[in-house]
């Protein structure tokens, strides 16, 4: 999939695909009104990777005074398993670099073991728990959010 992908920044003529991808893909989509905002945020990067004409892909990081936080990454189920999350997380690392940020922080539910996984890969350690956080899935349990921080100096 890689050879035919379009790297960029999103930028609100965006929104339309950008919440379709959402509804689509996410168990917890944004709303179109959050999209919207984080797309013409100035403190705000969302990146996206294209195939073809269609989305397959993005991730919102926010500038914040000292550090960054990675808010979402997002890739469909057929794009899964092909480094484009890498490739996302990547684009994060780098953007909170250029604004100058300290460290890169996330938050992620403690069952997500895909995406643990490859936040440890590039560095990122436990800072802490957040016990019951997240909301049940599917008549389940709540489930504990692990707060996570990469430095970037």
């Amino acid at each position: 999939m890689r050879s035919t992908e379009t790297f960029r920044r999103l930028v609100p003529a965006d929104l339309a695909m950008l919440s379709a991808l959402e509804q689509a893909a996410s168990p917890d989509p944004w709303t179109p009104h959050q999209l919207q905002a984080a797309l013409v945020d100035s403190d705000t990067r969302v990146f996206g990777i294209e195939h073809g004409a269609c989305l397959v892909g993005h991730v919102v990081v926010v500038r914040l005074p000292f550090d960054a936080e990675l808010q979402a990454i997002l890739v469909v189920r057929e794009a899964r398993r092909q480094g484009a999350a890498g490739r996302l997380l990547a684009a994060g690392i780098e953007q909170a670099r250029t604004w100058r940020s300290e460290r890169l922080l996330l938050e992620v539910r403690a069952g997500n073991e895909a995406a643990l996984a490859l936040y440890r890969r590039a560095g990122f350690g436990e800072d802490g728990r957040r016990r019951g956080y997240y909301p049940a899935r599917l008549g389940g349990q709540r489930e504990d959010a692990l707060l996570m921080s990469r430095p970037l100096a």
